[in-house]
């Protein structure tokens, strides 16, 4: 784990090892101050001796102003470092991302994958310069203080290491109940970021139904949740400071007692007990602040696992060695095809599919809700893999094919239409990214989107805010057509991308697709016959199997599902789902 997430370090090694070395000249200038603080009160005050004050107090002026750059120099590498090692871990996630396939997706909720890319992401940048400057920090010093303290004096310093093996043994007790609770609240992240995630884009459906109240509650809850987990954790690390409190003025009494006495009999000087109690104040301070170094890095765990987890993640789908470049034509060919988007499932999506579809030819699917007409057209562009048999494209199995190529020649618009904020324009151009203004327009006319973006304002450049909310369901699906459309694809996929427009205007579109480009093989998915019905032929899916194939008289003669449906729509009402007599 943590060698996946160290690998993004990247171009911040300099920064990250220039830290620590700061850190540690830093403490070295610190400890040598009290050091010189105690010469100059035994043989500089003490001894009247105005040119050893001047030349000592020189060297701590030089040992302050270097402490001082030391810490600067690396408190900015650390946050160089440390928000270079974010950046890098968000882009590698974020790229990471890209590569999955479907079912890889499938494995995390959106609100997690967002949490991931920044709650978590935070955490970790916080531990990372943590880690660099405090970790490197508080060791160092706590040893340094020690040897010195020793040096000076090794009955009282023994005060010290009492004190350090008690207060250590608490504050891990401490510490270790502390992140139990810690690595429990991060998980609760996802639960919050979904309701907010849910509402939000949900707004218009919760107004509607006049749910604001409900949804209120649930976000409370998801917050409280949060909420009592770390109340639990910082009501065990309150301990912390009065415990150190106690430890430190423990130790100064001790120390200015024994040490007084020690005056008295003339085994300790007053600089050197001068020196002692700041020595004892720099050892307990690290102390503490190694406890806190050591709950940040408990905390931040929970984190680095949920990041490496995306990162270790490899996508389902890979390129073969030799990927074949090119797609011959848009014929589909499904060859005994099964499929489950679990591996282990027992009951298959698809089952025993095979069929042979010309290059050119428009086909209609038609099927029930969950008979798996979605899967089965999810397979040509290779956004899943079969779990048995082949699927083949232009003649070869789709898994020869470079992805990218493929999914160029098979242009999808799916049931979810879903447009990106930015014009009309940046959108359409997701098809094609050097689309003159007169390809645009073309590719518009032929989804009939042409008719209604021209009463815009702005026209193309009318902007669509996030999601495609400024624009009906309808517009929302014409536009996603034309965005396939400017790919110029050998297959075009329909799934169910009509259903919010008039079947006027559905009409419309399909006979300008069977005029314009009749090259392209066009799969349509639809719940109406009407829409598929002057097809060349239709297929007729039924829990997974294919039920029937062949021209809109074929199927009236011989199959009788598409019989009964078609009965019941034309009789005036129900759908695919709603059979003749039901």
């Amino acid at each position: 784990m943590l060698r996946t997430l160290l690998k993004e370090v990247k171009e911040y090694k300099k920064a990250s090892l220039a830290t620590p070395l700061f850190m540690i000249i830093e403490v070295l200038m610190e400890m040598v101050i009290p050091y010189l603080m105690a010469s100059i009160i035994d043989k500089g005050v003490n001894a009247g001796d105005l040119g050893h004050i001047y030349r000592v107090g020189a060297l701590m002026t030089a040992a302050a102003l270097i402490g001082l750059f030391a810490g600067i120099g690396g408190g900015r590498f650390g946050a160089k470092a440390s928000a270079g090692f974010a950046r890098n871990l968000r882009e590698a996630m974020f790229n990471r991302i890209q590569t999955f396939s479907f079912s890889n997706i499938d494995k995390y909720s959106t609100a997690g994958l967002v949490t991931r890319l920044t709650t978590d992401v935070t955490n970790i940048q916080n531990a990372y310069q943590m880690t660099l400057r405090m970790f490197t920090r508080a060791p160092a010093s706590l040893i340094c203080a020690m040897i010195m303290a020793f040096t000076i004096n090794a009955r009282l310093s023994s005060i010290y290491l009492a004190a350090v093996v008690i207060l250590g043994i608490l504050l891990f007790s401490i510490m270790r109940r502390a992140t139990k609770y810690f690595q429990q609240a991060f998980p609760k992240y996802d639960e919050m970021n979904a309701s907010v995630q849910e509402n939000v884009s949900a707004i218009r459906v919760v107004k509607a139904y006049v749910r604001e109240e409900q949804e209120t509650d649930k976000f409370k809850r998801a917050s409280e949740n949060i909420y009592r987990i770390f109340f639990k954790a910082e009501k065990n690390l309150v301990y912390n400071g009065p415990l150190m409190m106690f430890t430190v003025y423990s130790c100064i009494l001790l120390i200015s007692w024994i040490g007084a006495k020690m005056i008295v009999s003339d085994s300790l000087t007053t600089g050197e007990l001068m020196s002692l109690l700041t020595y004892c104040m720099n050892i307990l301070m690290s102390l503490m602040m190694l406890s806190m170094v050591f709950v940040m890095i408990s905390m931040s765990m929970a984190s680095a696992r949920r990041i490496a987890e995306v990162l270790n993640e490899t996508s389902a789908l890979t390129n073969p060695e030799n990927p074949v470049m090119e797609v011959a034509d848009g014929s589909i060919e499904f060859d005994k095809v099964y499929f489950s988007y679990k591996k282990e499932s027992s009951d298959p999506v698809l089952k025993d599919v095979t069929l042979s579809i010309r290059s050119g030819e428009t086909i209609g699917i038609i099927g029930g809700t969950g008979s798996a007409k979605s899967s089965l057209v999810s397979l040509i562009s290779r956004l899943y893999d079969v779990t048995g048999g082949e699927v083949r494209v232009g003649g070869r199995n789709v898994k020869e094919y470079d992805m990218e190529t493929l999914r160029e020649q098979v242009s999808v618009v799916l049931q979810n239409n879903v447009l990106f904020s930015g014009t009309i324009s940046d959108n359409l151009r997701w098809g094609n990214p050097g689309a003159s203004g007169e390809e645009l327009r073309a590719a518009c006319r032929l989804a009939c989107a042409d008719e209604f973006i021209e009463r815009f304002p702005d026209g193309y450049q009318t902007h669509i805010e996030q999601g495609g909310s400024n624009v009906s369901g309808g517009q929302k699906q014409r536009l996603c057509i034309a965005r396939a459309l400017l790919k110029k694809p050998k297959i075009l996929i329909l799934d169910d991308s009509t259903s919010a427009v008039d079947t006027a205007t559905d009409a419309r579109i399909r006979k300008a697709l069977k005029e314009e480009i009749p090259d392209t093989t066009k799969l349509i998915i639809a719940q109406r016959i009407g829409s598929v019905q002057d097809a060349d032929r239709i297929i007729v899916m039924e829990e997974g199997k294919v039920d029937g194939f062949g021209t809109h008289e074929e199927l009236l003669l011989n199959n009788e599902i598409y019989r009964e449906v078609y009965e019941s729509q034309t009789k005036g009402g129900g759908d695919f789902d709603e059979r003749a007599g039901e």
